[in-house]
């Protein structure tokens, strides 16, 4: 029997959050603004996500989100 460590690849990870795989990327790279970067297993060109890295990163965001407070750009209603 062979362990499982929980991976998912950067599809399941995009499918999980109702993302593109090319925007799971960038979070990962820490190119997307005020999200926090999402840790990965780099395997060559392979990433890899744990289960549970995952979920604590949701946990962590959400956080970080609820401790903004709104500015004036997010309440403003478009014309």
């Amino acid at each position: 029997m062979q362990p499982d460590f929980g991976l998912l690849t950067m599809a399941e990870v995009a499918k999980i959050l109702h993302c593109s795989k090319g925007h799971i990327s960038n979070i990962a790279a820490g190119k997307v603004r005020g999200c926090l970067p999402l840790p990965t297993i780099n395997m060559g060109t392979r990433m890899l996500v744990r289960r549970k890295s995952l979920e604590e990163w949701v946990r962590r965001n959400e956080a970080a989100n609820d401790n903004l407070k709104a500015s004036p750009e997010r309440c403003r209603k478009s014309a």
